[in-house]
């Protein structure tokens, strides 16, 4: 909910800036340090990544664009674009849904499979080094539900 001008402002406290910076923080820099080594060693970007590595975790290695884009949070014009890029190089296809011809699904191929698990323990040793490892099995659990809190809106449950 939008605060109404005449509203008095709501400062933060010394405790809630320096939880929101270090929030801040990470949102700005990890993105960066996680797509370097994926950038460096396989061509590919965090996007690419988690967009192959989405379809790849699913039984028939099949998905909605707009569930895919979901899972990959981005637009569907940017996985749009995406896809188009990965069809050329014959990573993925591109299908009516048989269910339904008004979504399109999007199937992994055998070489979009090998792309994903090439990158695969690039990117987990990336994780483990800017994140995981440095925490505590209980902050790596506390973590999991701050991420779940803020992911979650409070209008999404209405």
């Amino acid at each position: 909910m939008a605060r109404h001008p005449s509203d008095p402002v709501r400062w933060l406290s010394p405790a809630e800036k320096e939880g929101w910076t270090g929030l801040a923080s990470l949102v700005l820099l990890l993105p960066g340090r996680l797509e370097a080594p994926l950038q460096r060693e396989h061509g590919l970007s965090l996007f690419d990544y988690l967009t192959l590595s989405h379809l790849s975790e699913v039984d028939d290695g099949r998905l909605r664009m707009s569930e895919l884009a979901y899972l990959a949070h981005g637009s569907l014009s940017r996985l749009s674009n995406v896809v188009k890029r990965f069809e050329a190089r014959g990573w993925v296809e591109r299908t009516p849904d048989p269910d339904d011809g008004r979504y399109t699904l999007v199937a992994l191929t055998d070489e979009g499979r090998e792309v994903v698990e090439s990158a695969a323990p690039t990117h987990v040793d990336a994780v483990r080094r800017e994140a995981l490892d440095q925490l505590t099995a209980d902050e790596q659990a506390t973590l999991a539900r701050i991420a779940e809190r803020l992911r979650v809106r409070p209008e999404d449950h209405s």
